[in-house]
């Protein structure tokens, strides 16, 4: 079986030989400082242990043209400064992902901005979403005169994602525009204008992946919301499930009409209360299940069955402290991994307390146990 193949399989719970296993997502910018300090040479982790990849064919879902980066003031310590979203910003200049920036100004207050904003920045425009460098991309891994993507020739062609990274969803998206405040008062001051900013987001995730898949095929695709905390949803599932569910249902439904599969979610916290939400809108396939927020995999997999792949649920916090806590929380997952319907994977992005030398003895006995060492 090549790596698509086994993905695909791992995914509706068949036998994959050898198991799908990649290192995991992303780095933090400090934990790159501090591995290439300790040895790493940069090669792509992939490469370097042996693992496999998920190809990734989407193209940017949110603001096209984007916003320029424009800085408005600093001091000693912090920046402010516009992002590529029209958020206003300030942050720190030095070790900047290891705090939360302050979210000063959202580019929508209202309505009449929001519609000059969707107009704006939000329309397909296809020259700018699609253009050379996404064109490059996806350029191997065209499609075929059957329709189907393929890999270069002599290629063991590895599976592909689209991600509508930050722009695909009903809450985080918004929340982008307007602040996490502001969209929790509009849901009771302003159903209206919340409907209306959701049928956009559906009507722009579909015209979006249609242009993709005009040039090549992916096996999944994912939202993304990142709408809870370790306490819970940042909105209540009866109120989201009554304003959001119908347009997760159109969106997957159209997917599912193209021919896309497995359909996956990516929010941080603690979903619980949002999962049988989200599985009942056609969403098979959770990341990244944050054990700090209290989200236990086997606990998941228990509540849901085969219903339900799971993508995550190891502590990275057991790799900070490596040996035998990092060995013990590898050893806790295993089970899933025998069942099917789960790849073992780090609970969030590799944060700088995560040494070089634990990150390798990690990747070294999850192979062992996967094995594949």
């Amino acid at each position: 079986m090549n790596s698509r193949e086994r993905f695909l399989r791992t995914l509706e719970f068949k036998p994959a030989n050898p198991p799908w296993v990649r290192w995991g997502l992303y780095l933090w910018d400090e934990t790159i400082e501090r591995w290439r300090a300790e040895g790493w040479d940069g090669t792509p982790l992939d490469e370097f242990f042996g693992g496999d990849e998920l190809v990734r064919v989407d193209p940017y879902y949110g603001p096209a043209p984007p916003f320029a980066h424009q800085v408005l003031g600093e001091d000693e310590t912090t920046v402010l400064y516009v992002n590529h979203e029209g958020i206003l910003m300030r942050e720190f200049k030095v070790n900047r992902d290891m705090s939360m920036p302050q979210f000063i100004k959202f580019p929508v207050e209202n309505e009449a901005e929001w519609r000059t904003f969707a107009a704006e920045r939000l329309a397909l425009n296809p020259e700018e979403r699609l253009n050379a460098d996404w064109q490059g991309r996806v350029a191997p891994y065209q499609n075929r005169p059957d329709g189907r993507g393929g890999a270069p020739e002599g290629v063991d062609p590895p599976p592909r994602q689209c991600w509508a990274d930050r722009w695909g969803g009903f809450f985080g998206s918004i929340r982008n525009m307007t602040g996490v405040e502001r969209l929790c008062t509009a849901f009771y001051d302003e159903p209206a204008w919340v409907e209306r900013m959701m049928e956009e987001r559906a009507d722009a995730m579909i015209a979006i992946t249609g242009e993709v898949l005009k040039h090549t095929d992916f096996d999944l695709f994912f939202f993304w919301e990142d709408m809870a905390y370790k306490a819970g949803p940042l909105v209540g599932p009866q109120l989201y499930r009554k304003f959001a569910f119908k347009h997760y249902r159109r969106v997957c439904d159209w997917l599912h009409s193209r021919g896309i599969k497995h359909i996956g979610l990516d929010s941080d916290g603690d979903i619980s209360l949002l999962i049988p939400i989200w599985l009942e809108a056609g969403i098979d396939v959770l990341w990244p299940f944050e054990v700090q927020a209290g989200m236990d995999v086997l606990k998941v997999r228990r509540q849901f069955g085969h219903d339900l792949a799971i993508w995550g649920g190891i502590d990275k916090r057991a790799l900070v402290e490596g040996g035998e806590t990092m060995r013990r929380e590898v050893d806790r997952v295993m089970p899933l991994v025998e069942e099917g319907g789960y790849i073992p994977e780090p609970d969030h992005g590799i944060p700088p307390d995560v040494s070089w030398p634990n990150f390798c003895a990690y990747m070294a006995y999850l192979k062992f146990r996967l094995g594949r060492g």
